[in-house]
This record gives C-alpha cells, sequence and structure tokens, in this order.
C-alpha cells in the first residue's frame, strides 16, 4: 500500500504533463479562447508543481521508490510549463515586433541552461538566477499587450537575469518571505482566474493591478540577495554572517 501511494504521489506530479499536452492543442488553435483557456491550464500545472513535493515527502517516494527520479519528471514538466509553451503561446499570438521573434530563441536556451545547472536550487531554499517564470512573462504580454518592443525588451532581459546569480524566493521551501508570498500567491491566483474569465469589472485594471504581487516578490529577493551579499571592505562581516 505505501509503494502504491508512492506511485501515485508521482502521477500526480505527471498531471502536469496531461496540461502540458492540452496547452499544445488549445495554442495550436490560435484564437483568443483558447490561449485563455491555455493559461487556465498552466495556471492549473503550476499549482500541481507547488503541491506535489508536499505529497512526495508525505508518500516518502526518495525511501520506497528509489529507482525512480521524481525530480527528474519534474523538471521535464516544468520546461514545457513554465517555459517551452509559453514562449510558443506569445509566438503564436504575434505579440513580438514583425523579424524578432528569433529572439525568443535567447529565453528557450537559458531556460535550458537554468534547469541542467546543478546549483540551479541552493541548499538554503532559493533559486539562483531567473528561475524561468516565462508562463507568468507570457500571461501579462497576453493581457497587458505592451507594445511589440517592450515585449522584445523584457523577453531579453530576463533571459539575460537567468545567468545572474542573484537569489529568488522559492516559498514552498519556507525561508524568508516564504508566508509573505504563499498568502500572496493564493490572492493573486484568484485575480488571475478573474482577468481569463473578464469578470468583474475591466479586466485590463485587474491585470494591471495584480502586477503588484510579482513586482513585490522580485523586491524581496532583491533584498535577500543584498543579504547575502559578500561584504566589500577587508574585515567587515558579510551580511549573512550579520543575520
Amino acid at each position: 500500500m505505501s509503494r502504491t501511494l508512492a506511485w501515485l504521489a508521482h502521477l500526480y506530479t505527471s498531471m502536469g504533463f496531461v496540461c502540458a499536452a492540452g496547452i499544445a492543442v488549445l495554442i495550436v488553435r490560435g484564437d483568443d479562447l483558447s490561449f485563455r483557456w491555455a493559461f487556465g491550464l498552466m495556471m492549473i500545472a503550476t499549482a500541481i508543481d507547488a503541491t506535489d513535493g508536499w505529497l512526495a515527502r508525505a508518500a516518502r517516494v526518495h525511501t520506497l521508490l528509489p529507482q525512480f527520479d521524481g525530480g527528474a519528471l519534474d523538471n521535464l514538466i516544468d520546461f514545457h510549463t513554465y517555459t517551452s509553451l509559453p514562449l510558443l503561446l506569445v509566438w503564436r499570438a504575434g505579440l513580438f515586433p514583425p523579424g524578432l521573434s528569433w529572439l525568443l530563441l535567447l529565453p528557450l536556451l537559458a531556460s535550458a541552461y537554468g534547469f541542467s545547472q546543478v546549483n540551479a536550487k541552493t541548499d538554503d531554499g532559493f533559486f539562483l538566477g531567473f528561475p524561468s517564470y516565462w508562463n507568468i512573462i507570457a500571461y501579462y504580454f497576453y493581457v497587458l499587450r505592451p507594445s511589440g518592443w517592450a515585449v522584445a525588451s523584457i523577453t531579453v532581459l530576463f533571459a539575460v537575469l537567468t545567468f545572474v546569480p542573484t537569489r529568488y524566493i522559492y516559498a514552498t521551501r519556507g525561508g524568508p518571505f516564504a508566508r509573505i508570498i504563499n498568502v500572496g500567491s493564493a490572492i493573486w491566483f484568484v485575480t488571475l482566474g478573474v482577468v481569463l474569465i473578464g469578470r468583474p469589472g475591466d479586466p485590463q485594471v485587474v491585470a494591471q493591478a495584480s502586477l503588484a504581487f510579482p513586482l513585490l516578490y522580485l523586491m524581496l529577493s532583491g533584498l535577500v540577495t543584498l543579504r547575502h551579499r559578500p561584504a566589500v571592505r577587508a574585515g567587515r562581516p558579510s551580511s549573512e554572517e550579520r543575520l
């Protein structure tokens, strides 16, 4: 029974692949309703990703199924639902300036680099480098429709940030500000759903207001990075040592 529960935990994780398959079909269809449903499935895949770790630990998958690498399965799914499919949607929806769609290869390759890094997740519970949240970026590109040049510039910026070893909060692993981020994420998810449905009021206004949470996440992650910054002056204790 214990081994069955462990396999069921892995099956729960693999539901992200089912979401990915649905997202791909919807992107190929290429109409507004299909794109909105695709983002809805991305949200479901993200919710699965946020909860499957707890379920795997509760089911003791590492102990009961040592021959199966759940982390590899998780990374395979995440690369599609966080990176390749959101970028495909951005291309399919025509959000890039004419002739610059090739720039989407930059985040694709940067994300492949990020997912392949052994230290992409630190021992003290942070992402190191931008954690390939291209599903979020694609969502705001689609609902807010910034100019094509703004889309291209933001895409290049975050692709570069993948290679910069700054810390980003990994809220489901605990650590500083985890409670704020976890509670904020729940409220933010509801807001994103309201925008996709288009009610109540002007979804543009709601979408713009919802940007407050991603900006808060980036600000708190920047604060964490500053706390871990080595001291510049010789003999001066680092922020980490002072903490």
